[in-house]
């Protein structure tokens, strides 16, 4: 028999907090989050690949080939997350990045970094879509899916203040040690394999039953995943919104995060600091989604955070140094805000019994795939030493895309999808989020859950 604890330990305006069960999800969650997106190689690996003797074309390229990688995985890893189980598939994926971590130890050359950067892509593929699927499966089994969205963005807080500790002792610890920041992100993947052993299996209700196999399953679920886009414009319209978010988060703070700072004259001592104060401002507000005015729905709100990630990265051509350092925390404060926000919905619009590690997959295909592109334009733009045109043709672009998908969202045929989706929610009555409700503002989608 389930109990509940009086008082709610997730804000979310419910009166009951989460039950044993969930709170054991939500808990090992953080850890596994936490360890596994540890990267303590993050903040000089630019640095770190141009004393290992490799170009900047050689160090975009091999950026650009990770993003192909990542979206030629997505899909096979979808649909290994849906028939072996999301909590299998997580345990695989904190194997690979534990030995994907200590290629570069091992080979500090192209073909190391390369081999390393592909490894990466695929234990961050196996994990991609099957973490918050498990994590949303598991909370609404166990009829705690109010919880969902503060879960999500304290689990992404919780991993971002761990690189504000751990960041700025890179430097004395590679004064030490030079391979340090890798073998130091084998460890912390080695301890994201330790919570994924003790997550709990997934009971019937919380989607598919967690290590599920059937034969001939796996073409199957790619048809219903690809049916499912298909047939609801709503959902591939939410997929679409994300890829702004996503790419200009990516490209700013993993490829174009150094370069910005040299361009400016920030010395490189002083890049740590920098991405630590980044890295709190965007924790603060992962954590705290429900700070955004309940008068604009989540969709709007993405729209809107996209909108000033493409104005600050404009700004940034305008402004000196400390201007930029600015700009830049509050760069990653939007992304902050945007990420579970835009999680959320993608999760809520997926169709009941569908494929949702599947599904997840094909989003982050259609991020990836745009990454590689941008990390093509972003090596020729910088080889050519035009930075500045490089961040006014993103922000233009993420204008112009945005501006397609208002146009979009306002039709007639779309605002019947969203209606649809209504009908499938009130049918199932699986813990699915009304999405008209949503859209107009109602407390019982999306919107009422940002209080809290």
């Amino acid at each position: 028999m389930r109990t509940r604890p009086g008082r709610p330990h997730f804000g979310t305006g419910a009166d009951a907090g989460p039950t044993d069960t969930a709170r054991r999800i939500i808990r090992l969650n953080y850890g596994f989050q936490l360890l596994f997106n540890l990267l303590w190689w993050m903040p000089v690996f630019y640095a770190y690949q141009k004393a290992a003797g490799l170009s900047d074309g050689q160090i975009f390229g091999i950026q650009s080939i990770y993003y192909v990688a990542f979206c030629l995985l997505e899909i096979p890893t979808g649909l290994i997350a849906d028939r072996i189980g999301t909590r299998n598939c997580l345990r695989a994926g904190a194997v690979v990045m534990t030995a994907a971590n200590l290629i570069p130890v091992v080979s500090a050359s192209y073909t190391g970094f390369l081999l390393h950067f592909l490894a990466i892509a695929a234990g961050r593929s196996l994990t991609s879509g099957a973490a918050s699927a498990y994590l949303y499966d598991g909370l609404r089994a166990e009829k705690c899916d109010e919880h969902y969205l503060r879960a999500e963005g304290t689990a992404r807080a919780l991993g971002l203040a761990a690189k504000v500790v751990a960041w700025p002792l890179v430097g004395p610890l590679m004064a030490l040690a030079h391979p340090a920041p890798y073998v130091l992100s084998a460890a912390s993947a080695t301890g994201s394999l330790v919570c994924a052993v003790l997550l709990p299996r997934l009971a019937k209700g919380g989607g598919r039953v967690d290590g599920g196999r059937r034969a001939g399953a796996f073409l199957r679920d790619a048809g219903t995943a690809l049916r499912c886009v298909a047939s609801s414009r709503w959902l591939a319209l939410v997929m679409v919104q994300g890829v702004a978010v996503f790419t200009l988060s990516r490209i700013c703070q993993v490829n174009l995060f150094q370069p910005i700072l040299l361009h400016h004259g920030i010395a490189e001592s002083s890049h740590g600091g920098v991405l630590a104060a980044m890295t709190v401002a965007e924790a603060v507000a992962s954590a705290r989604p429900q700070w955004l005015s309940r008068r604009l729905p989540p969709v709007a709100w993405v729209s809107v955070l996209s909108l000033a990630l493409a104005g600050t990265l404009a700004a940034m051509t305008l402004g000196g140094p400390w201007a930029v350092v600015g700009l830049l925390c509050l760069f990653a404060a939007a992304t902050g805000f945007a990420f579970p926000v835009q999680r959320k919905l993608v999760n809520d619009a997926v169709p009941a019994h569908a494929p949702r590690a599947t599904l997840l997959s094909v989003e982050s295909i259609v991020d990836r795939a745009v990454c590689a592109l941008a990390a093509i334009a972003a090596g020729a733009y910088l080889s050519a030493g035009r930075l500045d045109a490089l961040l006014w043709h993103s922000a233009l672009a993420t204008a112009a895309l945005l501006g397609v998908f208002q146009l979009l969202l306002h039709s007639g045929e779309i605002t019947r999808d969203r209606r649809g989706e209504q009908t499938v929610a009130d049918g199932t009555g699986a813990g699915r989020t009304d999405v008209a409700d949503t859209e107009d503002g109602g407390d019982t989608g999306a919107v009422g859950r940002l209080r809290g």
